[in-house]
């Protein structure tokens, strides 16, 4: 674990002169950044705070990631080989999307034994020989827990399906239809057309929230919870430091199957729009959140519970619990996917994370597997470097922890498929042209210039890599000192190292201006805060700031970083940002 670590013996120029000089590596700290049992850097954010308090944490998407069998697709010992690079960009844990067996309709999310590997990504020795070399360079490995479903090819649903007797009938949603050849009712899927499959044998429909392969288990079944709870128990007995919980507001739905509200207009599948509430956080899901707090509370060395959820503002402080006893982590992705520059958005939103979650930890995400990725989604054409380096500039210095997705840090891009044929995602297939799938954000990770990217070896990837590898990957990008990838290394080494940035308080300033986002990480100690500024227009911008209501006095910053004509030491009074440009200074 990298976030706590000792005091910040150097200053921010002092460290970009070693990290240049050591040829891009991080550089040696006495108890250095990659040390998770030194002493934090302040005292507020101390030795008490939980290690996933002031995370980076860092989705691998397994097929993806790295090679290591000449196969195509990436695996567990790929991973291994890449810890290296890890330890040295400054993660502290990675989030391995589904690893368990499967059929691969949605490439493991359709789950059919959870308590194994899938021999595509290796062996069960392979996992452990991951967990424990992760573990020797302070990187903790999270899980991927799909709760909400399973495949129609596990165990489970294969007896399920078999009969109405079948003692696992009840452990799916099995009902009838309004008529013959007629639904339940009118829900759909969230992956196209009906969420109700009929089975001809036992001549009734199953409930799939997502695809028909997917069946949806009936959470008011105590089995279920035994069942699950025990694969939760399984992985945590090997090691792992925690569970993102897949589509976790879905566990429970309507009993009553009430009809959902229609919308106007239609989505991208040709259905049409609904209101999708009686399929969504529901109030027993609380419940069973808080059963499994328990359980992972009872292993020690701060298990975490991170859930994907997509939410307002208003139900998302209800996933940390009542008493705080629910998630530690739900994902606030009303952030990172505003998909806009919108100083005024930003503003409120980080400021919503930072006072209307009652105390609690934000997690911010700007990239996944599910999103287009950032570079495409807030790139204007032109200056899609520089606002790459305020996407990361906000998801690395405000107070929440950072969730990044892999090829992140190098400005890896969306590359969807060009055709139907080349599409590999299911949605893909449903849904195109209009909806083209996820295959585009999930292309292997660029390492090198060299053949593949350096992901495989293979005559044939399971998806093409990106056609700007050659530029975009981690040997290039690793000896240009002005690289993205050096951006996120040194904003991530200041985030660890920075008293105000690991601990400090984030408050907004300058709250009617509309073309700069500003905010102030207040020291919890005597020295420094920190200033960051971020220009969000082409048009040179010069601000002001008076820092007497923060109770500070100084009226002049020290460049920590900046990517822009700002001097080394501003006057507060006349700070001047070239278009896109980042300001992150030390208050003197």
């Amino acid at each position: 674990m990298l976030l706590k670590t000792i005091f910040r013996v150097f200053l921010a120029n002092t460290f970009a002169i070693l990290l240049l000089a050591s040829g891009g590596s991080t550089p040696a700290y006495a108890g250095s950044v990659g040390n998770p049992t030194a002493t934090p850097v302040s005292s507020n954010a101390s030795a008490e705070d939980p290690w996933w308090k002031h995370a980076v944490i860092y989705e691998i998407y397994p097929r993806s990631f790295q090679d290591s069998n000449g196969d195509g697709i990436g695996d567990l010992n790929g991973i291994t080989a890449r810890l290296d690079y890890l330890q040295g960009l400054g993660v502290n844990a990675i989030w391995l999307t589904p690893i368990y067996p499967s059929p691969q309709v949605d490439f493991g999310y359709d789950i059919s034994n959870y308590e194994a590997i899938d021999p595509t990504y290796g062996t069960m020795a392979d996992f452990d020989r991951l967990v424990a070399e992760a573990k020797k360079r302070n990187i903790r490995v999270i899980m991927d827990m799909v709760m909400n479903h399973t495949s129609d090819q596990n165990p489970w649903f294969v007896e399920s399906r078999s009969s109405r007797d079948n003692p696992k009938r009840n452990w799916y949603v099995w009902r009838d239809g309004k008529g013959p050849g007629q639904p339940p009712n009118n829900w759909e899927s969230g992956f196209g057309h009906s969420a109700w499959a009929y089975d001809a044998k036992t001549q009734q429909w199953y409930y799939h929230h997502f695809y028909p392969q997917q069946p949806d288990l009936n959470w008011n079944n105590p089995a279920v919870e035994k069942a699950m709870f025990n694969a939760v128990r399984f992985w945590l007995n090997r090691g792992v430091a925690g569970f993102r919980l897949d589509a976790i507001t879905t566990l429970f739905e309507d009993p009553q199957l009430r009809d959902e509200k229609v919308l106007p207009g239609k989505n991208a599948f040709g259905d049409p729009n609904e209101s999708g509430a009686l399929q969504s956080i529901l109030p027993p899901m609380h419940t069973v959140l808080r059963a499994l707090r328990k359980v992972t509370d009872s292993y020690p060395g701060q298990r975490v519970l991170i859930g994907e959820t997509y939410m307002s503002a208003q139900d998302l402080p209800t996933m940390y619990g009542k008493n705080d006893d629910e998630l530690q982590l739900p994902m606030d992705l009303r952030v990172g996917f505003i998909n806009k520059l919108d100083v005024a958005k930003f503003r409120k939103r980080i400021s919503e994370a930072e006072n209307d979650m009652h105390g609690n930890q934000p997690l911010f995400v700007f990239d996944n597997h599910d999103q287009i990725r950032s570079w495409n989604r807030y790139g204007d054409g032109i200056h899609d470097a520089a606002i790459a380096r305020i996407v990361a500039t906000m998801l690395l210095t405000t107070r929440s922890t950072a969730l990044m997705y892999y090829g992140e840090e190098l400005g890896m891009v969306t590359t969807p498929p060009k055709t139907r044929a080349e599409v590999q995602d299911p949605i893909g297939k449903i849904g195109w042209p209009k909806e083209k799938g996820r295959d585009g954000e999930r292309t292997p990770m660029q390492w090198t210039p060299g053949k593949d990217a350096g992901f495989s070896t293979a005559a044939k990837t399971w998806l093409p890599v990106a056609p700007d590898y050659k530029l975009v990957n981690v040997q290039v990008e690793s000896a240009q000192p002005d690289s993205l990838y050096f951006w996120y290394k040194k904003l991530i080494a200041m985030r660890h190292n920075n008293p105000a940035l690991y601990g400090g308080d984030n408050i907004m300033l300058n709250t009617s201006d509309p073309n700069v986002l500003s905010y102030l990480r207040k020291n919890p100690e005597a020295g420094p805060s920190v200033l960051v500024a971020m220009n969000f227009t082409a048009q040179p911008r010069k601000i002001s700031f008076d820092l007497k209501a923060q109770g500070i006095t100084g009226t002049h910053a020290r460049t920590l970083l900046q990517n822009g004509g700002v001097a080394e030491h501003v006057s507060l009074h006349h700070v001047k940002l070239p278009p896109f440009a980042v300001f992150i200074g030390e208050v003197q």
